[in-house]
């Protein structure tokens, strides 16, 4: 770490500050991106541990190890530094699972999803959605269907497409309602049934509700 040039001072007068030396220095040294970044970080940490409704903008400062107006600088209100929160901390999903068959692909899938749902931001995006009242709720609408929800559907979109195209899958099930399925389950049962999806859940989900769901005429 750069010196700062407060050390240059006279050890006696440098002496009773000593204390008050580590956070006021760290905040004079992170700027702009870095500042930010360890910003967004203690309100994940904050929603994760106590929760939305006990998230407090000084205690996300404190977190930072920051002051508050830095905070509010850049967020006038507790809402728009939790929005920013969840798009900054949110994982992102790139290609669906190519493993042969339509079943593991999807188990796959849902493994990743529960992974995501229980990593960091995923407590903090579920407390978000346990504890906000509608209109609180509202605000967070384009960040879990943009982060969360459009995601989940294309990737079981791709897995169904290329099922249909190997022949295990029948060709009217690519439709919305099919591919919404496991994204609306697993937010179901993580919301109101504050299920933790075990490998069991997961297996049972594809294997009595997806599976007899695609499965070609016949076969």
């Amino acid at each position: 770490m750069a010196t700062s040039h407060w050390t240059a001072a006279p050890a006696q007068a440098a002496a009773p500050a000593q204390t008050a030396a580590p956070a006021q220095t760290a905040s004079f040294r992170r700027r702009g991106v870095v500042l930010e970044r360890a910003i967004l970080d203690a309100a994940l940490e904050q929603l994760g541990t106590v929760g939305w409704n006990g998230l407090t903008m000084e205690g996300v400062a404190a977190g930072a190890q920051t002051g508050k107006a830095a905070v509010y600088r850049r967020w006038p209100s507790k809402e728009d530094l939790v929005v920013d929160a969840l798009r900054f901390g949110l994982p992102t999903f790139e290609d669906a699972p190519d493993l042969g068959n339509v079943r593991e692909e999807l188990l796959e899938l849902c493994r990743r999803v529960r992974e995501a749902m229980f990593s960091r931001p995923g407590f903090a995006l579920r407390s978000v959605l346990h504890e906000c009242d509608f209109s609180a709720a509202e605000r967070f609408h384009a960040v879990i269907l943009d982060g969360v929800v459009e995601p989940g559907v294309r990737l079981v979109r791709e897995v169904i497409l290329r099922g249909i195209e190997r022949g295990e899958v029948r060709p009217d099930a690519a439709n919305s309602y099919v591919f919404d399925a496991i994204p609306a389950m697993m937010m179901y049962r993580s919301k109101v049934c504050v299920s933790e999806w075990s490998d069991q859940d997961l297996e049972e989900m594809i294997d009595q509700m997806m599976v007899p769901l695609l499965r070609p005429a016949g076969a």
